[in-house]
């Protein structure tokens, strides 16, 4: 079974985890969630998570203290991801890493940004989505969980239709289809309605590669 930890300001914002695919990996017994709440390791009567940077300037910086607390707390065990903007970017290899590991943790930051320390001395990877801000770690966190817990059996009725999806062992999928076959005068492709499975197959390889290279995958 694969444990995740979620340590975030924001419990609340992971009760996705109770729908979809998340909670069918959890009810499969694939899975369980600790979502915890940073400010319960903090020791001042504001709970508080977040001082003025060093140096000056705007935002504000959240303490490494808790961070290192709650870790401890938890045992928590590599990898430890910090969802930051200067990490690389998550990848289905890691989304695939992370499925096969049996625990994983993940560090959600908010307001300005979280004490390097955090980065340098507790996280053992910084994992961003992409080339731009969000407001917390949180979404991240989510996005990474889905894209986890998507893999793990029991999580899909039907694990092929995860392992014939974009960026599974290949770059981007060919497109999809379903009826009617004509919408507003808009055709389904003819190879796919021709029964021809030997050519629906080369139909998809050819349209994933050509997507692929539009996008330099």
């Amino acid at each position: 079974m694969l444990r995740i930890n979620v340590i975030t300001i924001f419990p609340d914002f992971f009760a996705p985890l109770a729908l979809s695919i998340p909670s069918r990996a959890r009810d499969a017994g694939g899975v369980e969630y600790h979502v915890t709440d940073l400010r319960d390791f903090t020791h001042d009567k504001h709970k508080t998570v977040d001082d003025a940077p060093y140096g000056g300037g705007p935002g504000m910086v959240m303490k490494p203290a808790p961070f290192f607390e709650a870790v401890e707390a938890l045992g928590a065990t590599a990898p430890i991801v910090l969802m930051s903007a200067r990490g690389r970017q998550f990848t289905h290899a890691d989304a695939v890493r992370f499925s096969e590991g049996t625990e994983l943790t993940l560090l959600c930051g908010h307001y300005k940004d979280v004490d390097q320390r955090v980065a340098d001395h507790l996280a053992t990877e910084e994992i961003s989505l992409g080339d731009f801000v969000l407001s917390g770690g949180e979404p991240a966190a989510l996005a990474i969980i889905d894209a986890t817990v998507r893999l793990l059996p029991g999580a899909m009725s039907d694990l092929d239709s995860a392992r014939t999806d974009s960026f599974f062992d290949r770059g981007l999928s060919a497109p999809s289809y379903t009826r009617p076959a004509v919408y507003r005068d808009y055709a389904v492709p003819d190879v796919l309605i021709s029964g021809d499975h030997k050519k629906i197959a080369e139909w998809r390889e050819q349209e994933g590669k050509r997507l692929s290279e539009k996008r330099k995958l």
